[in-house]
């Protein structure tokens, strides 16, 4: 069984909810039924899973009028042994976007003292299957993404003391044990190469074997490629399609700024933004903006059609490349790619930290990798592959620009300060 830490959350609203119910959103198979079935087989007494798409059948139970009271009803004739216990059932509504109706229909079911109802969907079906109408209002919202790196630590053995005392550490610029840092090190570049994907993670802890894994990552794109003909206008596919094959290749670029001309010769964002928006809807990439000055409020100083793109889950990444490009990660010998991959960690990691993601470059020849709000100031932060390469550009925009701390992550076992640069391993980034 992974550890999810979205679990403590389906608890708090179990405990706070008032009569709302609970909608679960997030990319495929970041392992929301999984968490929801295992949340509801221990919380209550009663749980049924109603699946709009493995069980065609449950989406009548939705059509004609749908108060709470008709749709129980309904439930009763299709479900075995169909029982409201109240204050101790669970009613789950999976894939619920290819529902619509059941959407509207939550209104109705929160309004029912006597049982809780989650639903849970893709966050491209919810963008792109037509609802009549929202129930705002009585619908709570939580999204799932794949694996931090800390729940990926757990999966691989590490206990939530050990991450505790590394964390320590992290607090009092303190370098760990060189063991230490080797074990979170080889963690890292294992996360790195298997991204957070909870089937692709399952298997590698089973087999112990990055090939394997790797085939169910490729299985993963095929999905996601397959959602593409399955959601997209039909003169959208192609487009999203292009765009998404050209990620590999916009981040191979020295400068990593998104270029249209890269999917297709001469084109623009007036043919191609909409399949990128498609994509970042779908939970597949996310958008990095530059900034006009790294300063404060970030989102006030980003620039609109300025971005770098980056996948949402660094594993799929990296399985998008060559064959044996993870056996190159783990063994150190990454060339063209190696600045990227690292890069798109980073933004993985701090997405999941609810970081949106800015990045500042002038003139070509200033470029910061990211810029994050760290101890309540706007902080420069650069990725280093190796443990011994300089910081040119952290220096210079902290001399040049009203930046008073900046961040330097790199492989080497150092946690110091000098001149209000933090010098810190690449894994401890789950604590910024």
């Amino acid at each position: 069984m992974l550890k999810r830490k979205i679990y403590d959350k389906l608890i708090s609203w179990k405990d706070n909810h008032r009569n709302n119910c609970l909608m679960v959103i997030g990319a495929r198979q970041v392992g929301k039924t999984y968490i929801i079935r295992e949340f509801g087989d221990k919380n209550y007494e009663r749980f049924y899973e109603l699946n709009f798409i493995s069980n065609k059948e449950y989406q009548d139970i939705f059509s004609g009028d749908i108060d709470a009271g008709t749709i129980l009803r309904k439930m009763s004739l299709v479900i075995p042994n169909f029982e409201i216990v109240p204050n101790k059932t669970l009613i789950f509504l999976d894939e619920i976007q290819d529902c619509p109706n059941a959407i509207t229909a939550l209104k109705f079911l929160a309004q029912d003292n006597n049982f809780d109802c989650i639903a849970s969907g893709s966050m491209l079906g919810m963008a792109y299957k037509r609802v009549t109408s929202f129930p705002v209002g009585y619908v709570d919202r939580v999204y799932m993404d794949s694996l931090d790196f800390e729940e990926f630590c757990w999966a691989n053995g590490c206990s939530c003391d050990a991450i505790k005392y590394l964390k320590e550490d992290f607090l009092s610029n303190k370098a760990v044990s060189d063991s230490v840092h080797k074990r979170m090190l080889e963690l890292f570049k294992s996360y790195i190469v298997l991204g957070g994907m909870p089937d692709v993670i399952n298997e590698f802890l089973e087999t112990q074997n990055y090939n394997l894994a790797q085939n169910v990552q490729r299985r993963i794109i095929s999905d996601y490629k397959d959602d593409i003909i399955k959601y997209a206008d039909e003169t959208d596919k192609v487009k999203i399609r292009a765009c998404f094959d050209s990620i590999p290749f916009q981040l191979a670029k020295e400068n990593k700024k998104f270029k249209y001309k890269v999917v297709e010769k001469n084109s623009n964002k007036k043919k191609y933004y909409g399949a990128l928006q498609w994509l970042y809807d779908a939970g597949i990439i996310n958008f990095c903006y530059n900034l006009t000055n790294p300063e404060f409020p970030f989102e006030g100083n980003k620039i609109d059609d300025c971005f770098k793109v980056y996948m949402r889950d660094t594993g799929l990444l990296v399985a998008m490349l060559d064959d044996g490009t993870n056996t190159d990660i783990m063994n150190g010998n990454l060339a063209i790619y190696k600045g990227a991959i690292y890069e798109n960690v980073i933004a993985d990691i701090f997405h999941k930290l609810g970081k949106k993601l800015y990045y500042f470059e002038k003139n070509s020849t200033l470029e910061i990798d990211f810029f994050i709000r760290f101890e309540d100031v706007a902080t420069a932060v650069e990725v280093k592959s190796a443990d011994n390469t300089k910081s040119k550009s952290l220096k210079s925009v902290m001399s040049n620009y009203n930046v008073a701390k900046g961040i330097k992550l790199s492989a080497k076992n150092s946690n110091q300060i000098t001149e209000n640069v933090i010098s810190m391993p690449l894994y401890m980034c789950m604590f910024l």
